[in-house]
């Protein structure tokens, strides 16, 4: 279902593609201003007018009260009543009559009977009196109103992903003319332009470097907590954000054809891919429509040719208000609304009411890695030195005073490190980036350089293999620190696995649910992550259209899958798949995507919210049980299929096993648990 809602609009407009017909169900108005309105116009009406005939305790009349329920009930029929009408005529449109037809054909007929029991009554004085229904009618459109009021607030929007996208890319851009640099709105930015991008500043379009040198945070766009050395003929992204370099690129691809103009138009194309499923309360209420019209007409022609016009029309009647979907129209919206504020209390946000229904469906649960599984925050987990005259705590401040005006994760884990030990950083001078390679720099007049195994590869500079494969293979990233050609220690640094990862990971299995990483970092890192945590089949260099292909992939197999994720390369995968859960931590378009977002980002939350579902699922049907069974029970009797052995359903009766079913509706929505 899509829903296009702004509650604080003066109106507001859901399109509910009903029963995969794409039809629009209703024209809901303001359903917040609707409910309070109607709700005022309802207590007067239940206080001066007979519940199924029956005066209640608290009943007072007067002359000229009737009046006053009649002109009430006729206001609150067509204002409160108008969303129905609007929703039941989608309905027909459909040729699939179910929940708003059930409403509108019982507020209806209880408008229009007890608007001619009125005249009969207190015009007409005719004898004996009718049975007006004014106290159902009231309280069907107000009950059904809070329904789908309740339920709309626990729907997910459609979405500001788009508003998300936009704002990662800046308002303004700098433009390299020959003469002289202009600032311009990022709007009147063109292909094939030179632009400038200065130390900090946001990338305003996609790109290749003309001149300069810089590194550039992705992690915004790619979702991966690393810094990424350009260098000219490389590419870059808009939105990402620049290092401490200044650079100049020609413009490839504006804010309309750029990367994230192509990741936006990914999540647009799989939230308009999502199955419009139509809800088991609908399909009930269709079915009871034509029980209850079938019923009523059987029980009008056969009492009529029994007992006369007056019997048949009184029965007939009974039956399609009896049929009023009171308790039913209330059985999801109970269970969405305690489940989402319980999920709420326990860091779940509910976007999509419609994921709590699919997850018993679900086969696999696709994640991110960086960000979902592990930290996104890099620790220093080994220093050694290869030197007598240096020790650990001096190559770690040496390579800290060189990282010292450096953003990358990596510098900032090299950082920390160095300040958790309470050591002061040497000043580093003449520093600058080695492309590809690590960092040089000079400290107290001595060259040191930061470089990666591969740099000490194709320079022949000797360094213990065994240490690096011993602490690559355990997925850190090793760096060495070298002077005049040397070796002189090393450092391993990895980004840390959540502390409650594993034990996800293993819940999932014994859910038989399949757990299968998904991620745009390395061969080697994934391996080394997906081993520790237990989990079998990974993917890794992966785009956010490869995410989505995969995501594709399963489902064509005839598979849902749950997605997890939290960057901007996860959110067309969050958007397609049956359910996208996104790390509370994450970017703003991964959560706008998503149906379910991780406030804590806690994978073991990701596991309650399966528990959750699961006993959602399970309240919502014995609500629609309850709901339903009532009147599969009433709607017989109330025609008169018991009269031949003297029994006539009295419409006291009928009240209370109405009320009844309401309130155990009610109850058992509120049993509801959070299992941890």
């Amino acid at each position: 279902m899509n829903d296009d809602m702004n509650m604080g609009n003066e109106e507001m407009h859901m399109d509910h593609d009903m029963m995969n017909h794409g039809v629009h169900m209703m024209h809901m108005g303001n359903l917040k201003q609707k409910f309070w309105v109607s709700l005022v116009l309802t207590i007067p009406i239940i206080l001066m007018s007979p519940m199924m005939g029956v005066d209640l305790p608290f009943q007072f009349t007067f002359t000229g009260s009737d009046w006053i329920v009649a002109v009430l009930a006729t206001i609150l029929f067509f204002y409160g009543g108008k969303p129905f009408f609007s929703g039941a005529k989608g309905e027909l449109q459909a040729k699939k009559p179910a929940m708003m037809m059930l409403i509108t054909m019982g507020i209806s007929v209880s408008y229009l009977y007890s608007i001619y029991a009125f005249i009969a009554n207190d015009i007409l004085k005719i004898q004996p009196q009718k049975e007006s229904f004014f106290w159902e009618l009231s309280t069907l459109i107000v009950i059904m109103l809070l329904g789908h009021w309740i339920e709309m607030n626990a729907v997910s929007r459609a979405g500001n992903a788009v508003d998300a996208l936009g704002k990662l890319l800046p308002d303004k851009a700098h433009l390299v003319t020959k003469n002289q640099i202009q600032e311009i709105k990022s709007n009147e930015i063109e292909e094939q332009q030179i632009l400038q991008v200065r130390a900090g500043e946001k990338i305003p379009a996609d790109g290749v470097l003309v001149s300069g040198e810089t590194s550039v945070n992705e992690a915004m766009v790619t979702g991966e907590a690393r810094q990424v050395t350009k260098k000219v003929h490389d590419k870059v992204i808009g939105g990402s954000i620049n290092g401490d370099g200044t650079f100049e690129f020609k413009v490839t691809g504006t804010g309309e054809t750029g990367y994230l103009a192509q990741v936006q138009k990914l999540v647009s194309s799989a939230q308009e891919s999502k199955s419009q499923v139509e809800t088991m309360a609908d399909r009930v209420a269709g079915w009871l429509f034509y029980a209850a019209l079938i019923v009523g007409i059987i029980a009008f022609v056969a009492w009529t040719s029994l007992s006369g016009l007056s019997m048949g029309m009184s029965i007939a009647v009974t039956v399609l208000i009896i049929a009023c979907p009171h308790a039913l129209g209330l059985a999801i919206p109970l269970v969405t609304a305690r489940s989402t504020a319980l999920a709420a209390n326990h860091g779940l946000l509910i976007r999509n009411r419609d994921a709590m229904e699919a997850i018993k469906k679900v086969k696999y649960v696709l994640m991110d890695k960086t960000g979902t599984l592990t930290e996104g925050k890099f620790k220093v987990n080994h220093i050694e030195s290869y030197q007598s005259d240096l020790n650990d705590d001096q190559v770690l401040q040496l390579m800290a005073s060189l990282e010292a005006n450096s953003t990358h994760p990596m510098a900032v884990g090299v950082l920390n490190a160095a300040k958790n030990k309470g050591l002061s950083l040497l000043t580093a001078k003449n520093t600058s980036q080695i492309t590809g390679v690590g960092i040089k720099g000079r400290i107290e007049e001595q060259q040191y350089k930061i470089v990666s195994a591969t740099y000490l590869k194709e320079q022949a500079i000797a360094y213990d293999t065994k240490s690096f494969e011993k602490w690559a293979n355990e997925g850190n990233s090793v760096a060495y620190l070298i002077h005049n050609q040397q070796v002189v220690g090393m450092l391993a640094e990895g980004d840390q696995i959540k502390p409650t990862a594993k034990r996800a990971i293993q819940a999932f299995k014994d859910m038989q649910i399949q757990p299968v990483m998904l991620t745009g970092d390395n061969e080697e890192t994934a391996s080394v992550v997906a081993r520790e945590l237990g989990i079998s089949i990974y993917r890794a260099q992966l785009h956010p259209e490869d995410k989505q292909k995969i995501i594709s992939d399963y489902q064509n197999s005839g598979n849902h899958v749950m997605m997890v994720g939290d960057g901007v390369n996860d959110a067309p995968s969050l958007a397609k798949a049956d359910i996208g859960i996104a790390i509370g931590s994450g970017t703003d378009v991964a959560i706008e995507s998503a149906d379910i977002i991780l406030v804590k980002s806690d994978p073991m939350d990701i596991v309650s919210f399966i528990k959750l579902a699961k006993n959602t699922h399970t309240k919502m049907m014995q609500n629609l049980w309850w709901g339903a069974g009532y009147n599969l029970i009433a709607i017989p009797v109330a025609a008169g299929v018991l009269a031949p052995l003297g029994f006539m359903l009295d419409p006291m009766v009928g009240a209370v096993i109405m009320s009844m079913s309401t309130i155990i509706v009610a109850i058992n929505a509120m049993t509801l648990k959070v299992q941890k």
